[in-house]
Parts: structure tokens; sequence; C-alpha cells
């Protein structure tokens, strides 16, 4: 097995391992900032297409906060797949993601599917989705680094999210163990095995490590799943043990974790967040569709 190639991270800094007191000073300062319920990262707006200056900055407080924000606006009748586009341009992202599954104009339209390949993946069904950031399959010059869903429908019943910013997951992983962010930054800590993609076009296996840091902006990226299933991790004392940690917290273990529902005209604006879905139930009359928009590039905060 040979590890994805990635970049040297900058030395110095709160994503260094080996650099104490710079974690210390962002730390403290994330903590006292960081949303206490998911109220606080809700921002009203009247047209997400045309954001006023005063709901522009009052959304990006909340990604420097959170590194997400929720925006509830209007439905808009028909404009509702233009916002996540929209919504990237205000926000200064340009590289859009356009995996195989996805609609003409580069977003995915998640709604059950009743037939065809979509049917076969769990975003394309009403079933639950296990915590993940997005493209944790995806090879190191593809990552997923901005996440932008809309919903346009929600389901007649459920389909709640949880949200955890990955930051801060890293945050109390360290906090408790320095260690557990050595394990998880191993080049080989977690792999996808080989897949499929457009056409019949083999994907080769992924290994990588769970938390990196971008070597141009410093930035921290994850690249996370809860599947059992088609993910292999390492077999390490280090890896198992930080794996649990952040599988306590993600369960909530310290009142962290933010849960929601998008309503029509609501909408996720994020750095590629830790996040999962609850099983939901459509009706005849509300077939929940949310469109998702995904990037390359990071917000920049």
């Amino acid at each position: 097995m040979v590890a994805l190639p990635l970049p040297p991270a900058r030395p110095g800094g709160p994503f260094d391992p080996d650099d104490d007191a710079a974690f210390q000073r962002w730390s403290e300062a994330k903590l006292a900032r960081y949303p206490a319920n998911i109220d606080e990262l809700i921002v009203e707006v009247k047209d997400p297409q045309r954001l006023t200056r005063s709901e522009y900055t009052a959304m990006r407080d909340c990604l420097r906060r959170a590194n997400m924000v929720i925006y509830a606006g209007p439905t808009l009748d028909g404009r509702d797949r233009c916002v996540p586009l929209s919504l990237a341009r205000r926000f200064g992202l340009s590289r859009l993601d356009r995996n195989w599954l996805c609609d003409f104009d580069g977003l995915s339209s998640l709604t059950v599917a009743a037939d065809g390949e979509r049917m076969k993946y769990v975003p394309y069904t009403n079933r639950r989705i296990h915590w993940h950031t997005d493209g944790y399959y995806n090879d190191p010059e593809r990552q997923i680094r901005a996440l932008l869903l809309h919903c346009s429908r929600p389901a007649a019943r459920g389909g709640d999210n949880a949200l955890l910013d990955h930051e801060l997951a890293y945050l109390l992983l360290r906090r408790e163990n320095p260690d557990f962010i050595r394990a998880l930054m191993d080049p080989l800590a977690l792999t996808i095995p080989p897949g499929t993609e457009t056409g019949g076009v083999a994907r080769p296996e992924r290994p990588g490590p769970v938390f990196s840091v971008h070597p141009g902006s410093g930035r921290l990226h994850m690249r996370f799943t809860a599947r059992r299933h088609n993910a292999h991790w390492k077999d390490s004392a280090p890896i198992h043990a930080a794996r649990a940690r952040l599988g306590a917290i993600l369960e909530g273990e310290q009142g962290y974790v933010l849960r929601g529902r998008l309503e029509a005209g609501m909408g996720l604006v994020s750095n590629n967040v830790l996040h999962d879905r609850s099983d939901f139930e459509d009706s005849d009359g509300q077939k929940r569709l949310v469109y998702r928009a995904r990037f390359h590039d990071a917000i920049r905060l």
C-alpha cells in the first residue's frame, strides 16, 4: 500500500502537534467564541442570492467562529438551485467538484432516486448517513474543502443533521492527548478501498491521513467517515485509541455537537465540517430535495 503524496505542511502554528504555545492561544480563542447552540449559527436573509452587507457580515462571523453558518431565507419558487452557486461566488469559491453523479451545472440533487445508478448510493436514499466529511474518497488534489447545502423541500419527517466543526474535533482530541493528533496525521491512517466511478472507470484505493494541514493556507483539513464497511483503518494501538475518542466526541459526550433540520429556504455554508443525516420519510405531497455544491477551495476567513 502506498500513501497518498501530500505536500509538506508549514512548521509551527496551532495545527503543528509540536507547537504547544500556538495551540494553547488558538484553542482558548476558539472555545471562547464557539456557539453554545445551533440558533447562534442561523442568519436570517431576505434573498440568499442578493445578500446585504449586514447579512454577509453576520454569515462571515459565524464561519469564523465555527467554519459554518446556516441561513434562513424565503422559498424561491424555481430559483432554489441557483442559490448554492450564487453563495459560493459571494464567498470566493470557484473550484466546483463535478462528481460523476452530479447534474448538468455541477450541483447534486439529493432526493430519493427511484431507479438508475444513483439509487445505489446512500445520499440518494432515505437511509441514515453516518458521520463524515464530504469527499473522503477523493485524491489529494480534489479534496472537498467547502460544502454548501440548500433545502428546496424538507422531508415529511426526519432528515435532521448533526454538525461539528472539524477544528473543534481536533481541539478536543489534542487537549486530551496530542498523540491522538499524531496518530490521525499518519499518511496511512484511513484507506478507502477501490471503487467505480463514471462509466465504470476504476478508482484506486485512497490511503491518507484524517487530519492534514494545507501547505499554502495553513488551514486544517479533515478526511473522515464513520462507515464500518468500505473504510479500512491502520491497525495500530494509537489510531484505534484516537478513533475511539473521536467516536465518543461525535456521540455528543462533551456537548459540542449541534443538531437541527434544514427547512425550505434554509441552507448550510461550511468549510466541509463533520456532519451526518438521520433517516427520513417522504409523503406523496412532500419529497425531500436538497441541492449540494462541493468545492476544492475553502472559504477564506
